[in-house]
């Protein structure tokens, strides 16, 4: 009975938080093996892109990277907090909900792509550096990334029920 109620809920949709974490680790071990660090090493690719290997200690943006070294196990544990809690909503989920179950994976790879660099190297490699003239948006992964567009997706989904008529949300 346990088994036919995954299937029908969101849980099968965990595939892809595997598949984004996977890709994740990868193209930073690729970074790590294959550029020097910090910005003499940079590898401008367009106009508006570099390839940038760099460390961050803090959370999105570089937030708390100064704070002491406290703040690694703080951003670990809502990371794991914050997956449980979305996996708990994927099983709650149908599975036949795409846009819901693909944000949550989405959040949930990401997030555990950066806890990992978070126990193995104590930072976040970042390595995406776009860019308009001299003004840059901080370094980000394809962790980051993901775990922007399910927030996106997520929020999608709320307006998008947020604007069905009651009758169809009861």
């Amino acid at each position: 009975m346990k088994d036919l109620a995954a299937k029908q809920s969101g849980i099968r949709w965990l595939w892809l938080a595997l598949l984004v974490f996977v890709l994740d680790i990868g193209t930073k071990l690729l970074v790590m093996d294959t550029m020097g660090y910090g910005w003499a090493n940079r590898i401008e690719i367009l106009p508006f892109f570099n390839l940038l290997y760099v460390h961050n200690y803090g959370a999105a943006f570089s937030f708390l990277s100064d704070a002491g070294g406290w703040q690694r196990w703080f951003f670990a544990t809502i990371a794991l907090g914050v997956s449980g809690m979305l996996i708990y909503w994927m099983r709650c989920t149908p599975a036949t909900n795409r846009i819901l179950n693909v944000a949550y994976a989405l959040v949930i790879g990401g997030a555990i792509g950066n806890l990992f660099d978070r126990l193995v190297h104590g930072y976040v490699i970042d390595f995406l550096d776009f860019y308009i003239g001299n003004s840059h948006w901080p370094a980000f992964n394809l962790a980051d990334a993901a775990i922007c567009v399910g927030a996106g997706l997520i929020v999608l989904d709320s307006v998008k029920a947020s604007k069905k008529p009651h009758a169809e949300t009861e």
